[in-house]
């Protein structure tokens, strides 16, 4: 998996079946070198497969081939055993409106390099069915959520955010899924602290926490009309604007986007069709102390790390993709009404043999 986040390759090995069985193993992250990871960040929004976006489509891939290779190393597995990778590519542009979605990775050349069979393009059936192709973990997150409390919401704050509303129990509601982009996660602070500061990320949230939110550029912020429309939606990493804070200095500014960022979801909330009895938070964001009390103090409750379930926030997006190739395999579905507003739930996955 190559998030939003763009701060690298994460890879994690799983065991299961595609339903209910689930066995976690290693898992690894390999960070981008500054250089490659800003060429990256100047595609992002192309549409089309241009030269400079072929090149570092190739480019993406062997690193993600090196990835697999050093992590079956470390692990002391041959890839003979490994029997499929799900491979999620990196999203350059996401526009579910136009029933375009762009995810730059070649399946067929990493297949060739590692010697294993591949799943790829994991999102274009379901946009071309008519969904928004996002958020694609909800039947992981279900999948791994079996034994605990419902309903539940599994938050991940990456570069965007989003929401799997898991309901059961005592809300009768069986095991129905909900799930949507809550709105940005940490792309617009990291945006912002790299435009100030030259620094990837606002590191722990000291930024934050030494700024004041200012509640007028707040406000602005949430006026976006993505928040008015009923999910399931999705967006894409540059989809708000982030001119409201331009005239605060880099802390102020850090400080609004992290509300911003907890406003969003508290904004979620409102659409989910019984209140959340937990938060568990995944993703970038759960490492960012301000972030996480500032999204307690809105929500009114406890926002937990995954930790707190004994599930690996740094792993479960691969996780994720790995218990999708296998889905994708069996021919069961990858996305539901529910979790990306297809019509009917949908599989997706283009298989690339290794030979």
């Amino acid at each position: 998996m190559s998030g939003t986040s763009l701060d690298g390759i994460d890879i994690a090995l799983l065991r299961g079946d595609g339903a209910g069985w689930i066995e976690i193993g290693g898992h690894a992250t390999y960070p981008y070198e500054p250089v490659f990871r800003e060429r990256l960040r100047g595609i992002l929004g192309q549409s089309q497969r241009t030269p400079a976006v072929l090149g570092l489509e190739r480019e993406i891939t062997l690193l993600h081939a090196t990835a697999v290779k050093n992590l079956l190393a470390r692990e002391g597995i041959g890839a003979d055993a490994v029997g499929v990778i799900g491979f999620h590519g990196h999203t350059v542009a996401h526009n579910p409106g136009l029933r375009m979605t762009l995810q730059i990775g070649d399946g067929d050349l990493l297949a060739r390099e590692t010697g294993i069979d591949v799943v790829a393009d994991f999102r274009s059936r379901d946009i071309s069915r008519g969904g928004h192709g996002a958020p694609l973990a909800p039947l992981f997150h279900a999948t791994m959520a079996s034994d605990l409390e419902r309903p539940l919401a599994v938050l991940n704050l990456g570069g965007v955010g989003n929401i799997t509303w898991i309901g059961g129990d005592a809300d009768g509601d069986g095991d129905r899924l909900l799930a949507f982009d809550t709105g940005p996660g940490n792309a617009l602070i990291d945006d912002w602290v790299q435009r100030r500061t030259g620094k990837t990320l606002d590191q722990d949230g000291a930024l934050a926490k030494r700024g004041a939110v200012d509640e007028t550029a707040l406000s602005m912020l949430m006026a976006h009309p993505y928040f008015d429309k009923a999910p399931p939606k999705s967006l894409d990493r540059n989809d708000f604007d982030p001119s409201p804070i331009e005239r605060l200095g880099v802390e102020d500014g850090a400080a609004t986007l992290t509300a911003f960022t907890a406003a969003c979801v508290v904004r979620a909330r409102d659409w989910c069709p019984s209140s959340p009895r937990r938060w568990l938070v995944t993703g970038g964001g759960r490492r960012n102390p301000s972030m996480m009390t500032e999204l307690s103090r809105r929500l009114g409750q406890d926002a937990e790390p995954v930790e707190a379930v004994g599930w690996d926030g740094d792993a479960i997006e691969a996780q994720a993709f790995a218990f999708l190739a296998i889905r994708s395999l069996l021919g069961l579905p990858l996305s539901l009404p529910g979790t990306t507003g297809v019509p009917v739930p949908t599989g997706g996955g283009v298989f690339c043999p290794a030979t």
